[in-house]
């Protein structure tokens, strides 16, 4: 919301400065988007007298200039403005100055053989109109040598403010005016109401053709008659702030329309009446119609909008813009103005559907003052008549406004208790009038009528926060809050930690973390056990993301895959999010999964690379349960997985047969050739909401435990049946003595005719660390043989001769 400090002091009688009033309207919620000074720009440019205007000996439309700035030197310009001419006073710019209007900076020049040094300048080359004809003519007693800027008026500075949408009513100069002076800023000059009488009876009435109660989408709308207006340029003093606020003055009758749209926040339009064909009314517009609006552009409306038509079609269309075919021109004599209130929320999705932005829609969207709308006809009737001349017909009215008279208790203590500031009554209830709420009671308890501008006000804490925000934000106190422990204790739930460590051990293991859509292609989420009804979604952002995922690998893959079409070789990526077995609360997973594609590193003269298998991603899974704290140590690896993996190249890790933690494996190829993906590719699926979360939480690590005595580590080759799980040896080998056995490991597998067909040699090696003495010969024999008979009992395994 732009204004200048002038067009401010229209409303608000105040000395204060553009800094103080920018200041204090921060201060009170209106923050301050900019503050400019039209006159620092302009500075350079100074009042200069032609003493010589002669013809340019070498062109015919140029003449050379002796100007005087008032230094009491004379200075040579060459100008082509037609109406240059000695005598004439007119503005000097001299070298080196930037002109705004063609942003040169000025420089010493020959023209046609001619010296010249400065420039005489057009209103346009200052950006003061879109005149450039000629060169600015001014009074013959201007000041020579004193800055133009200063002596027309320009050093009114230019305030923006931003305004929430919840303030409609700052949205005028008027209205940002009254909110100063509630915080001391000035006296709020009131408005001149008296209405003014109509000449003659309008010949082009108003009405509202809706639905019988269904009015809402314009419930009021009043109409004036203007006959034997002049519709020429506006006055200078309302281009100039038209101007200083961006927008570009048109016409008298345009510009009133404008002016008062940003004074007061009443968007108003103006028919040439006569091309309106009947009476006017409002109504919702007929799917298939269309209109040409002021932009120059037709476009087609629908039954949800609402329009002004006349007899023979729309004419605007209601709270956005109006239409070509009636608007004014310098021609128009006759003139029928337009007041009128139009819902919000329909303004704002007519903006929408139409893609058309504009002052009007901008304000009604956020909600005009209903109790404004005749108020703002009068007002504009006013201009007109000043302005334009003519004269005025009575004013057409069809409807009411919407108003709520919304009535609101206060409890004064309330200020105290919200804010944590004492106000004293009085000047609560003085501030709550100052913005034009009205306050009946005494006492703790008052009741206050909310004034028809402020929408937003719906409730006690909102009467609180207008209090507040008047009587001062930076007047109150900082405070430190209590400490309410010693220390702090832990914020983050068992789930939210856990997901921070699964990322950091997956990035410690060379993964680079990906996110991806929650969304899958439907025939994406069927390859991986998903495309369900229920969860396909109802309104989809994209045909292509139909179906909420079931598993993070396609979202993971298809980024692989667009990976190595752009020349990536090796790949590691992973994802820690949510997958969606149903639609049920408990059917929502937390899942850390991850793929490895291609080789294992780069190529090198001390080891080829190898393609990664489905060890290395079994070793992510485990290193990523291990730092969830999942008990890895009971856990069993299952030769088993769902059917998006290659058959035989799986596995799963679980906690007995129901609770699941992990699988791991190859991708099948049947999935990657669906998903147009190069394989062989491997990938892992943690289920960190399978994870047992522990009954006590440790604060910290326990100390590390470490033996003063020698570990002894003994091999043991066990023959075994060929579908003996090696797990099933190391599980059975370390029950022999699990405080004495620290540490256990496959290493080595032999199978071949020595052994015996069917069968195969497992070797382990058992490392045992005694915690309180050095083991005796006599006591690793008995450790052995208790370890080489519970591998006999559970797998019938025999030492290997």
């Amino acid at each position: 919301m732009k204004f200048t400090l002038s067009w401010l002091k229209d409303y608000l009688e105040t000395d204060a400065s553009a800094e103080e009033i920018a200041d204090k309207l921060t201060m009170i919620g209106l923050e301050l988007e900019g503050l400019a000074n039209p006159a620092e720009k302009l500075a350079p440019f100074v009042i200069a007298k032609v003493l010589e205007a002669r013809a340019h000996p070498n062109a015919d439309r140029l003449r050379v200039c002796m100007v005087d700035p008032g230094t009491g030197e004379a200075v040579q310009v060459v100008c082509g403005a037609p109406n240059a001419r000695t005598g004439m006073v007119g503005v000097f710019a001299p070298v080196g100055v930037h002109v705004p209007g063609t942003g040169i900076d000025l420089k010493a020049g020959v023209i046609r053989g001619e010296a010249s040094h400065g420039m005489l300048v057009s209103e346009r080359e200052m950006m003061l109109s879109d005149d450039h004809e000629g060169i600015i003519d001014l009074p013959e007693d201007a000041p020579v040598g004193t800055s133009y800027a200063a002596w027309a008026g320009l050093d009114d500075p230019v305030i923006d403010v931003a305004v929430t949408p919840n303030r409609p009513d700052a949205l005028g100069v008027y209205g940002i005016a009254r909110d100063l002076a509630a915080a001391g800023m000035g006296r709020l000059k009131p408005l001149a109401e008296a209405p003014v009488e109509g000449a003659f009876k309008s010949p082009i009435g108003v009405s509202l053709r809706f639905e019988d109660g269904a009015e809402r989408p314009c419930p009021h709308f009043v109409g004036r008659y203007f006959r034997g207006v002049s519709n020429g340029p506006s006055p200078a003093w309302m281009q100039k702030r038209l101007r200083a606020i961006g927008v570009r003055p048109i016409s008298a009758l345009v510009d009133i329309t404008n002016y008062i749209t940003h004074a007061y926040g009443r968007p108003l339009h103006v028919f040439d009446a006569a091309k309106v064909k009947g009476d006017i009314h409002a109504r919702l517009a007929r799917r298939g119609e269309t209109i040409e609006a002021l932009d120059g552009r037709v476009y087609e409306l629908d039954e949800a909008m609402t329009v002004i038509a006349d007899e023979a079609g729309p004419e605007s269309i209601g709270g956005v813009m109006g239409g070509e075919a009636s608007g004014v021109t310098e021609e128009t004599t006759e003139v029928f103005l337009e007041a009128a209130y139009f819902d919000a929320v329909r303004t704002a999705s007519t903006g929408r559907k139409l893609n058309i932005i504009s002052d009007a829609r901008y304000r009604f969207e956020r909600g005009v003052d209903p109790a404004f709308t005749e108020t703002g006809a009068e007002i504009g009737t006013r201009l007109i008549l000043e302005l334009c001349g003519g004269e005025a017909s009575e004013l057409v009215v069809a409807g009411a406004p919407p108003l709520k008279n919304t009535t609101l208790s206060l409890r004064l203590s309330r200020v105290k208790s919200l804010a944590g500031v004492d106000i004293a009554p009085e000047s609560q209830v003085e501030v709550l009038e100052a913005l034009g709420f009205g306050v009946a009671g005494a006492g703790g308890e008052v009741a206050v009528s909310v004034p028809s501008w402020r929408p937003d006000i719906s409730g006690e804490a909102d009467l609180v926060e207008e209090i507040v925000r008047i009587w001062g934000l930076e007047k109150i106190d900082h405070v430190t809050l209590p400490r309410l422990e010693a220390v702090t204790s832990p914020k983050l739930s068992v789930k939210q930690r856990r997901r921070f460590r699964a990322a950091r051990t997956l990035a410690a293991r060379g993964f680079n973390e990906a996110v991806t859509w929650s969304f899958l292609p439907h025939e994406e989420a069927g390859l991986f056990g998903g495309g369900e009804e229920r969860l396909t979604l109802d309104n989809p952002i994209s045909t292509e993301l139909s179906d909420m995922r079931p598993s993070l690998l396609p979202g993971l893959i298809a980024a692989s895959g667009r990976n190595a079409d752009r020349g990536a070789e090796s790949q590691a990526l992973s994802e820690i999010g949510q997958i969606y077995l149903g639609d049920a609360p408990e059917e929502e997973r937390l899942h850390a999964s991850g793929i490895r594609h291609g080789a294992t590193g780069p190529r090198s003269s001390l080891a080829a690379p190898r393609p990664y298998d489905v060890f290395d991603v079994k070793a992510d899974a485990l290193a990523v349960l291990e730092a969830l704290g999942a008990p890895v140590g009971r856990a069993q690896v299952l030769a088993e997985g769902p059917a998006w993996y290659h058959p035989g190249r799986v596995g799963t890790i679980a906690l007995g047969p129901k609770n699941r933690l992990a699988v791991f494996g190859e991708m099948h190829p049947r999935i990657l050739d669906e998903m147009d993906v190069k394989g062989p590719l491997v990938a892992f699926e943690v289920d960190i909401d399978a994870i047992p979360v522990p009954k006590a939480q440790r604060a910290s690590r326990p100390a590390l435990a470490i033996s003063d005595y020698q570990p002894v580590r003994r091999d043991f080759a066990f023959v075994v049946e060929e579908e003996v799980a090696a797990e099933r040896i190391l599980r059975a080998a370390q029950s022999a003595d699990k405080n004495l056995i620290s540490q256990i490991g496959v290493f080595d597998v032999f199978r071949g005719a020595v052994i015996g067909e069917g069968k195969k040699s497992v070797a382990i090696e058992v490392t045992m660390t005694p915690e309180d003495r050095t083991l005796t010969e006599a006591e690793i024999e008995a450790v052995s043989e208790r370890i080489v008979a519970a591998v006999a009992k559970a797998t019938g395994g025999v030492l290997r001769a």
